[in-house]
Parts: structure tokens; sequence; C-alpha cells
């Protein structure tokens, strides 16, 4: 399978450039190790799927496939990578994309960590 970059380039899909990116934005989350291979594994096969024909998937959608399972196991990991991902440059497109994320899955109490998760994260920084 080949990715069509944003400037029209192509490159072979490569697993390990996904892990990476996924693992950023993950990094000092409560996600175990387990749930992020099969995060990266369901991904793999999504982009597959969305090649089948052409061979080829375009990186934006392969990006927005990561957004939407990252949506789903950590919001803080999905706001980290949208701001690689979308190329945020100031804090107003940051608040933008918590306004959205916080309008798009508001549970009682609003964005939240993982199940298990403590509030205290940082003191181990």
């Amino acid at each position: 399978m080949v990715v069509k970059r944003t400037g029209g380039r192509r490159e072979p899909f490569d697993r390990t450039k996904l892990e990476k990116g996924i693992q950023q934005a993950l990094r000092k989350r409560a996600v175990p190790q387990l749930k992020i291979e099969e995060m990266i594994d369901e991904i793999e096969e999504s982009a597959i799927r969305a090649a089948e024909t052409s061979h080829e998937i375009a990186s934006s959608v392969l990006g927005e496939m990561v957004l939407d399972v990252l949506h789903t196991i950590d919001t803080v990991a999905y706001v980290r990578f949208a701001s690689v991902y979308r190329n945020f440059e100031n804090v107003e497109e940051f608040m933008h994309e918590i306004e959205t994320l916080t309008r798009r899955c508001s549970p009682p109490g609003g964005v939240h960590a993982p199940h298990g998760e403590n509030d205290n994260q940082n003191d181990n920084e």
C-alpha cells in the first residue's frame, strides 16, 4: 500500500511511522501498550480496506483515521495528535479544537480522562 502525501509525493505505508506518531500523542497517558497495539492494528486494517482498489491512501484519510480512534481512547492524545497533524499555529486553534471536541462528545462533566487515570498525572513529572 502507498500513502499519497499532501504535495503529491507517494511513499510506502510505514507502520513504524504510524506507531511513533501515536506513541508520541499518548506519551505519559494511562493507555496500556496492548491497547495501543490494537489501535494501530485497527488503523492499519482500515487503511488497507480503504486502499483496496487503488492500493493507495491519502495521508489526510490516514490522519483522520488516527484521530477517530484516538478520540475514542484518550481525548488529550487526540488534541496532541490534532495539533501536529493539523499544524496548529496558535492557542486559538487549540481552543477551537477543544471546543469542537467538547461539543462532539461531551459526557456529563465535560472532557474526561480514560477510566482509571488519576487526576494528578503530572505529579511524577
